[in-house]
């Protein structure tokens, strides 16, 4: 029983050890995973932590970096402010500084304005006192009541008076004189203005003649279609109107219109009138005419005998056969210069085919001065030298119309030349009738003058001499004259160019020895 009971409690002894040493292995085994959990766990709460850790501090850099830049905008903002403040008080002052200079001036103005007010007020005073004193003697000495005697008074005064402002007309003329370019250029506009004569509007428009009415319709085309084609290939203004057989064709060039006219004429006579047909017929027509003014060049220069000429030159001498000053042609009128030149220096003994040259070429400006800005002497002295004419052509060019200073003996020579050319009876168109009825006119308003001895109209009427009694009219008042002449004549007459006014004035002492 004993053995039984040991037996037993050996076995159970066994089995509590057996289970006890399968706990314990049990147990250690669960310990090991739960360490490895919580490190496991541990870890990641580690990356976790670090993980927000980086991205506060990333947030917090950014907010940092966004603060930064909105404190640098508005530091830019405060300084930009700053200028423009410190700009205003800089403008402020400068305002201020003027204001301050402005208000001295006009102290001091007022200063002197009171000091003249004041001298004024005392010569008046004084001319009162000596009116009256002079009026108490000559109503003392001539027995003159007081109102006579004021009135020889004012005479007298007047008389003075108009002494000085004859002298002072003399001493604005010199200025005039000296100011001589602003002078002439409004004598050229009054006499443009002038210039509104019948055949002015004539040397601008070619009149095309029509068969029938009919064809102004085919000229205009469906819907002007024609008409705007031949006007934009041409440059010319087409007027049609109520004319019967006829039509009108407008520009200031006369080459265009040369053209124009040659290209419509052709197109009347053919009847095939289209846009196609219009631009043939223009091209066509401007060989045609291109080839005429090298032909009109090439003629002049050899008729002129003035030597080798550039083609480029010789291509605007041509071009002046269409081209008419006053109704002159100016290719005859630069050959006329020409010849006249030449011969002026023979007389003087100069060289006379330099001359004759400068003389011919003094007006190529007028070919092209409708393309060039300027005047049409300087235009044509500057294109003479571009194309390798002497330094002494081209001055005689430029100073053809004293736009420039003479520089060389040939200058007054071709000025003389223009001058003789254009002035000559008979050189420029106009009707007899009005020619007669101008002389006529500038005669008799001279001869209306008090004090007008003898009148001659000279010049072709370009030039009034008027000769004056000399114990009626004194030499200071004849400023006066020349004015009142020049007045009436600007107010009643229409007439091209300028009209030149002369007073004289003698005294003519004669005796007889016996």
């Amino acid at each position: 029983m004993l053995n039984t009971l040991n037996y037993t409690f050996m076995g159970a002894t066994l089995l509590v050890f057996a289970l006890s040493f399968f706990l314990k292995v049990r147990l250690s085994g669960n310990y090991k995973k739960a360490q490895k959990t919580i490190k496991d766990a541990q870890k990641k709460a580690d990356n976790l932590i670090n993980q927000k850790m980086r991205e506060a501090e990333s947030s917090i850099a950014k907010k940092e970096k966004h603060r930064l830049r909105k404190l640098s905008t508005r530091e830019e903002e405060l300084r930009r402010q700053e200028n423009a403040y410190n700009k205003r008080i800089s403008k402020l002052d400068a305002r201020l500084e003027t204001l301050d200079k402005k208000e001295e001036n006009i102290k001091s103005l007022e200063s002197n304005l009171q000091e003249k007010t004041k001298t004024i007020e005392e010569k008046t005073e004084k001319v009162d006192e000596l009116v009256a004193e002079q009026t108490d003697k000559l109503s003392q000495i001539a027995g003159y009541s007081k109102d006579e005697a004021l009135d020889v008074l004012m005479n007298n005064l007047l008389e003075k008076a108009r002494e000085g402002v004859a002298r002072k007309i003399n001493d604005i003329e010199q200025e005039v004189k000296e100011n001589a370019k602003e002078k002439s250029a409004k004598i050229l506009a009054d006499s443009v203005q002038k210039l509104a004569v019948d055949y002015a509007s004539d040397s601008v428009v070619s009149v095309i003649t029509l068969s029938s009415d009919e064809m102004k319709g085919r000229v205009i085309g469906r819907e002007g279609r024609n008409i705007r084609t031949f006007e934009k290939e041409t440059g010319v203004d087409v007027i049609v109107d109520d004319t019967p057989g006829a039509i009108v064709l407008s520009c200031f060039s006369a080459v265009r219109r040369e053209v124009a006219s040659h290209a419509m004429k052709k197109l009347i006579e053919d009847g095939r009138i289209h846009p196609a047909r219009i631009e043939e017929v223009v091209k066509k027509s401007k060989a045609e005419i291109d080839k005429r003014i090298e032909n009109y060049g090439k003629k002049a220069c050899l008729k002129m005998n003035v030597g080798t000429i550039p083609r480029n030159i010789v291509n605007l001498i041509g071009r002046l056969h269409y081209r008419t000053s006053y109704g002159q042609n100016v290719l005859k009128h630069s050959m006329e210069v020409g010849w006249i030149s030449g011969m002026i220096a023979s007389e003087l003994g100069l060289n006379q085919r330099l001359a004759r040259r400068a003389g011919f070429l003094h007006d190529i400006g007028k070919a092209i001065d409708y393309e060039v800005e300027g005047t049409h002497a300087i235009i044509g002295g500057n294109f003479a030298k571009k194309n390798g004419e002497k330094q002494v052509i081209v001055d005689a060019i430029k100073a053809h119309h004293e736009e420039i200073e003479s520089t060389n003996v040939y200058c007054p020579i071709v000025q003389a030349g223009d001058s003789i050319s254009g002035a000559r009876p008979g050189a420029r168109r106009e009707v007899l009738e009005s020619y007669v009825e101008r002389l006529d006119k500038l005669e008799e308003i001279a001869s209306s003058m008090d004090g007008v001895k003898q009148v001659f109209a000279v010049q072709a009427g370009r030039e009034l001499r008027v000769i004056v009694n000399p114990e009626k009219i004194k030499e200071d008042n004849c400023a006066f004259l020349v004015e009142d002449i020049v007045g009436r004549i600007e107010a009643e007459m229409q007439y091209p160019g300028q009209i030149k006014v002369t007073v004289i004035r003698e005294n003519r002492m004669s005796g007889i020895a016996k």
